[in-house]
């Protein structure tokens, strides 16, 4: 299916869309006229909290009609990558929110200046009613004018940012989403990179090897432009990042995650203790397929079917696993898996399903990967994917439909308590991933094990080795980025050098994938620097909120949405201090490692037992 948008605005320039346009506009103006008003400090203190009350009401009604806005103009331009329309709009969006981005910064300039009475206001005994419950995000605005540079200045970044680094993104997106080239030189068919990258998971070795070359190819004749805009958009952030006092773009990202840097360094220690336990199951997995060493087209390759399991050799290890879903079937896997977790979820998926919020055909100019994209004024969201009837599909449907519950879950929440983290995100999303994998494995036959496992394995392997990888890149990009221009084949040793770092002896290291920098879309956002690690938190997270629920049973489905709730009220320390998580010890972490370094002992067994096979 192709998503519809039509609950949300009947389309762009509808006389409901423009009307919000309209709206948007007369919410700003009130709100920058309202924060001119702010009360003399000498004024009473009644006369400062109607102010501050009456401000955070504008801030509200404002941002959450912006976001609507953006979020409709974006979700039309990642359907349709060419169709001026929808870039149009993009633009258009992003300059009617200008006025509202400098209210902001205004309005945190005026948090600051009256620091003592705010807090005052939002806790303690004189605290008011209408501004205590804003308290977390209050201290959030409060930090933010810390690291923010004057009202002119982030004006004027604002509005470069839309010829900048926005600009540079938008590149990358239209260039990859149109990239294509010749699969059938009889019938002149030709293939996106996006269509190359899902045959990274046909059985067919042959087949998996000329994709990951022709993507290659595809890479390399768009290289200089990729190039240019990973230089743009880094050298932007980095430019930003000291202007406003940063250290660097892991401390802006830290704050937005609302992470500690002791929480990340525990994180990524035990991701580099875990690094053996990957290299082993893919040299299982290479046993399996009967190669010496897994190449990068091997990473997502279905392993062969278990002797007597019923299954052809190369369709996928049984069971789920290993059988191809129509959208249908799939619709109806994840709906039942939620609901066993929690029928309301499962009501909820259902929901969405019928509704046509999810867009899932492939198709020439639209976005690669997938995305869940919420719609705070509608109270809805939309989920686009990429769906090829494969189980890792299937998974990644279940992935956006967590973030889609995530965002019901907040929806009743003012808008200021309904902005959570990256990594409580991935939490969400994750979560529902692994409510799908493990109720499949509930009722998977023995010989589907192998399968189940493998493809759990693989996405594990995924975040957390190939993720570190990334993390690893980026590093080293924003380092070499602020000593020069990097030119593209540095990017691809870079990148190469990440990849040998973390998986090792596990792939063959001369057949790895130089051009993950073009193809990863995350890079070339100036807003979303180091957006890697926030999925490791959220799968190893995830794994420890559900070995809570096989403790507590159904009664958990309850306090798993009340942690959702809270995602925007508190920082991820205290978030995952609500259900015993202490996130800033490396053995917090090292739990949900343990649950891989078990299941990749199952599979290394299996595989032995098998003794591999023919690839």
């Amino acid at each position: 299916p192709r998503w519809d948008l039509s609950a949300i605005y009947p389309g762009l320039g509808s006389p409901g869309h423009a009307a919000a346009k309209t709206r948007l506009s007369a919410l700003s103006a009130e709100f920058l006229a309202h924060l001119a008003a702010l009360p003399a400090p000498g004024a009473p203190r009644a006369a400062f909290a109607d102010w501050l009350a009456e401000a955070l009401r504008l801030e509200e009604a404002a941002g959450t009609l912006a976001e609507t806005l953006g979020s409709f103009a974006y979700a039309s331009y990642s359907t349709a990558t060419r169709d001026a329309e929808a870039m149009a709009e993009l633009n258009s969006v992003e300059e009617l929110s200008l006025p509202l981005k400098r209210a902001a910064v205004l309005f945190r300039k005026a948090l600051a200046a009256r620091r003592a009475e705010v807090e005052a206001l939002s806790g303690g005994p004189e605290a008011d009613p209408r501004i205590a419950p804003l308290a977390f995000h209050l201290r959030e605005e409060l930090f933010r004018e810390s690291r923010q540079m004057s009202p002119e200045l982030e004006d004027l970044a604002e509005d470069l940012s839309r010829s900048g680094g926005d600009a540079w993104s938008r590149l990358q997106e239209t260039v990859s989403a149109n990239a294509s080239v010749v699969w059938d030189g009889l019938t002149g068919e030709r293939k996106t990179v996006v269509e190359l990258r899902n045959l990274a998971r046909d059985p067919d070795r042959a087949v998996r090897e000329r994709a990951y070359r022709l993507e290659l190819g595809a890479w390399k004749s768009v290289e200089l432009p990729l190039a240019a805009a990973l230089n743009g958009v880094k050298g932007f952030a980095l430019t930003l990042d000291r202007g406003r006092g940063l250290a660097g773009a892991l401390e802006k990202s830290l704050g937005e995650a609302r992470l500690s840097r002791a929480a990340l360094d525990a994180l990524v220690r035990a991701m580099e203790e875990s690094l053996p336990v990957w290299r082993r199951y893919l040299k299982a997995k290479a046993r399996l397929l009967g190669l010496r060493t897994c190449a990068f087209h091997d990473l997502f390759a279905p392993v062969p079917a278990p002797p007597g399991s019923g299954e052809g050799a190369g369709g996928g290890a049984g069971g789920a696993a290993g059988r191809s879903f129509t959208f249908g079937e799939a619709r109806d896997f994840i709906v039942g898996k939620f609901a066993a977790f929690d029928p309301a979820m499962g009501d909820f998926a259902d929901r969405a399903f019928r509704e046509g919020w999810i867009d899932a055909e492939p198709r020439p100019g639209k976005v690669g990967g997938a995305y869940c994209v919420g719609f705070p004024e509608a109270k809805a969201a939309r989920v686009l994917c990429n769906f090829d009837g494969g189980f890792p599909s299937l998974t990644t449907l279940a992935h956006e439909l967590g973030h889609a519950w995530h965002h019901e879950c907040v929806a009743r929440k003012p808008r200021q308590l309904a902005r959570y983290p990256m990594t409580l995100a991935e939490t969400a999303s994750i979560f529902a991933e692994t409510v799908v994998y493990r109720e499949a494995s509930r009722s998977a036959p023995p010989a589907g094990r192998l399968g189940l496992l493998e493809n759990h394995l693989q996405d594990g392997c995924q975040v957390i080795c190939d993720i570190l990888s990334r993390f690893n890149f980026e590093r080293a990009v924003f380092e070499r980025r602020a000593k020069g221009e990097i030119p593209a084949e540095e990017l691809c040793s870079l990148m190469l050098a990440a990849q040998r770092e973390t998986y090792g002896e596990g792939l063959d290291p001369e057949a790895l994938h130089p051009y993950m920098w073009a193809a990863k879309g995350h890079y070339y956002r100036p807003d979303l620097s180091f957006y890697n690690f926030p999925y490791a938190f959220g799968l190893l997270f995830g794994l420890g909120l559900y070995a809570r629920y096989a403790d507590e049973g159904p009664s958990f489905a309850a306090e798993y949405r009340r942690l959702l709730a809270e995602t925007g009220s508190d920082s991820a320390a205290g978030v995952a201090g609500l259900v015993g998580f202490d996130i800033e010890s490396v053995e917090s972490w090292r739990n949900g490692i343990a649950v891989f370094a078990a299941e990749a002992a199952e599979f290394e067994a299996l595989a032995e037992g098998m003794g591999g096979l023919n690839g």
